[in-house]
């Protein structure tokens, strides 16, 4: 087993970007023998991300690495004063994040004519990924891809549960196949964006620059393949089994989750409180069910949810509550 000095500089490798597939794997190997090794990873990732400097030069010494951390120290950026309840889901989501980090679990399995490997972003998080022909895909909270990672496919396939923003490498010979659990997307070089949640009614695809296609698959036969531009988004309603094409929609709107920032628009609060669940890695009970049909409009920066709970109420008729890991909503 490698000792904590190897480690730390492969965790530091692999926040740079610098991990080959094999070492992720060791890495994650690591990670899940026990609690306090998912503990020291998620204490060099806290230190590594509030740090201005280049982290990988703090692996190189202890001493260096020390004085990385009297940096952070002294200069925390907004202090956390862990007494006051309104930081206990801010710590809650930063331990999410250290626990389970999307690129870092690889869950393989190998077939006759694929390999394949699975990347998570728990809830409570979003995280990155790059695919070994340079794709880059942002997994939202809640979410998992699995990817083939054979190089003599002809096809670059992609199977998504969750949500995910994709900027694929171009390569005409290859075709870039992503799976939802109703229909295929099909790009050859594209920035774009899926969500297809199990839980939720419909299975949204925005196209942000690029061109893709929308194809059949197993369980949906399309009658023509439906083609979308920059600003165009297509719509599935599963109960219903429709689809619906929308033009000219304002993608930020769906694709800045990716820069940790939620813009909602006349949204139910029954879907906004799932919402926040998926961001913050919390349970949410709405006791008085009338409330959920209400709608809600805002933006979600850096706030924490005890905040975003707090602005609500300015507004709207609630009340809530803490009882264990769970917060309880009530009708004013």
């Amino acid at each position: 087993m490698r000792n904590k000095r190897s480690i730390k500089s492969l965790i530091i490798a692999e926040l740079d970007g610098n991990c080959s597939l094999k070492e992720k794997e060791t890495l994650h190997n690591w990670l899940s023998q026990s609690k306090s090794n998912t503990r020291y990873y998620a204490t060099i990732k806290d230190l590594w991300e509030s740090s201005l400097s280049n982290a990988s030069e703090i692996a190189q010494t202890d001493k260096e690495w020390e004085r990385f951390k009297s940096r952070i120290i002294a200069n925390p950026g907004k202090p956390w004063n862990t007494s006051i309840k309104i930081y206990w889901t801010r710590i809650a989501a930063v331990l999410a994040i250290g626990l389970l980090i999307a690129n870092l679990l690889f869950l393989k399995f190998n077939t006759e004519e694929s390999y394949f490997v699975t990347s998570i972003a728990p809830r409570g998080s979003v995280s990155h990924t790059i695919l070994p022909d340079g794709t880059l895909i942002y997994l939202n909270a809640d979410s998992r891809i699995k990817y083939n990672v054979n190089s003599s496919s002809k096809q670059r396939e992609v199977y998504i549960s969750g949500e995910a923003w994709f900027d694929v490498k171009k390569n005409p010979k290859r075709p870039f196949i992503v799976h939802t659990p109703y229909y295929k997307v099909e790009a050859l070089g594209t920035r774009f964006n899926v969500k297809t949640y199990d839980e939720e009614e419909t299975i949204v695809t925005t196209l942000e620059e690029g061109l893709i296609r929308i194809l059949s698959s197993e369980n949906l036969k399309l009658k023509d393949e439906v083609l979308l531009k920059p600003g165009e988004q297509l719509v599935y309603n599963k109960s219903r089994k429709t689809l619906e094409s929308r033009k000219n929609v304002d993608t930020q709107v769906f694709t800045s989750w990716k820069e940790n920032k939620l813009i909602f628009l006349d949204m139910e609060f029954e879907d906004l409180v799932q919402l926040l669940e998926r961001k913050y890695g919390v349970d949410i009970e709405v006791k008085d069910k009338s409330i959920l049909d209400d709608h809600y409009t805002g933006t979600i920066r850096n706030e924490t949810i005890l905040e975003i709970l707090n602005i609500i109420q300015h507004t709207h008729p609630i009340q809530y509550r803490i009882e264990g890991q769970k917060i309880i909503i009530n009708k004013e």
